[in-house]
């Protein structure tokens, strides 16, 4: 006997035969899949017995089950006047708020029952982001890759971010974070010249400030300034000599600048702090190849296409491998890697667009 079989009996020893019948009948259509007869069936068990919680507990699960909530909600809360304990209730009573945009009145009735993937997509509803991200994130350990709550995470962390730069932007507009994070706004828009503008005054406020320089050279690059973003990155990887990042940035724009010998120097530094990177290690193939290392080249290449298997980046790093072997006689080589580059090229390809 199974627990729900063994549920359902215990629950209908202290019912009439003819709610008896009629819960039997219905938990019968529901299992074949009959689900409206299944909701005639529940909805005349409680017409019959209309104390009996498991009765309009079963009735509000199949009309969920129908996503028809609007019906399933009545029901769902008649089950919990009569039995405030049952759980069941409180999860399908749960879901079926939410379902309808009831986001604050679902809250706590996914609370009591631990319901950590719907109450993080209410608590967003309800801007509760920090609460949101925690029982996303927990939701997210269980089921790993879920692309739902990927989703659901990022929108709670995108919001949680946005309304913590609201704030820091009405509490203190001309601070130098909030310039920073101005700068960061139009960076992102492509307006180049107020973002310079932004990050300018932030480090003229806050000179010493993590990170500020490299995104001003991120501006820089962003408009081919690639000697002013070389200043910047400098700057910034003298500050913080161990971050891969800008040790990449600034091998990135001397690559740009033609300066191969020093860029590949920094991008070796950017790879040996912070190793596979697929864009440090394609920018030092790139690199060790202009300075005339073929063996860097394609040591850099190769990897970037073990990492990268199918992406524009690898078909670049076949691209790049083709020309090396061919300057080294390797004809079978360098056609095999424009063929690969080709192949590449065809599948990562966009669209055609319409007519």
């Amino acid at each position: 006997m199974t627990l729900a079989i063994l549920f359902l009996s215990l629950a209908l020893q202290n019912v009439s035969p003819e709610v008896a019948q009629h819960m039997q009948a219905g938990v019968e259509a529901h299992k074949q899949g009959r689900l409206e007869e299944a909701i005639s069936e529940f909805r005349k068990a409680t017409e019959a017995g209309p104390n009996l919680a498991e009765g309009f507990l079963d009735l509000g699960e199949v009309y969920a089950e129908m996503h028809n909530y609007k019906a399933a909600i009545p029901a769902l809360r008649r089950a919990l006047e009569l039995s405030p304990d049952l759980d069941a209730a409180h999860l399908q009573l749960g879901y079926a708020l939410l379902s309808q945009g009831y986001a604050a009145d679902a809250i706590p009735h996914l609370e009591r029952v631990h319901a950590v993937e719907a109450l993080g997509v209410a608590q967003i509803a309800t801007g509760q982001y920090q609460e949101a991200i925690a029982n996303l994130g927990a939701a997210l350990a269980k089921r790993p890759g879920n692309p739902d709550l990927l989703y659901y995470l990022g929108r709670a962390s995108g919001l949680l971010s946005k309304s913590s730069i609201d704030a820091l932007l009405s509490a203190y507009p001309d601070s130098a974070r909030a310039h920073q994070a101005m700068g960061e706004n139009y960076f992102v828009l492509r307006q180049m010249p107020q973002a310079q503008k932004e990050y300018e005054e932030a480090l003229r406020q806050r000179p010493d400030l993590p990170g500020l320089r490299m995104e001003l050279g991120m501006v820089f690059a962003g408009a081919a300034q690639w000697d002013k973003a070389e200043e910047q990155f400098r700057l910034e990887a003298k500050e913080e000599p161990g971050n891969a990042e800008a040790a990449y940035r600034l091998g990135a724009a001397l690559l740009q600048e033609g300066k191969a010998h020093e860029a590949k120097q920094e991008l070796e530094r950017a790879d040996s702090l912070k190793s596979d990177m697929p864009e440090t290690l394609y920018s030092l193939g790139k690199a060790a190849s202009q300075d005339g290392d073929a063996a860097l080249a394609e040591k850099a290449w190769m990897r970037v296409i073990a990492l990268e298997k199918e992406t524009s980046l690898a078909a670049q790093a076949h691209f790049g491998l083709a020309g090396l072997y061919r300057k080294e006689g390797k004809t079978v080589q360098a056609e095999h890697e424009m063929r690969e580059f080709e192949k590449l090229q065809k599948l990562i390809a966009p669209p055609p667009a319409p007519n």
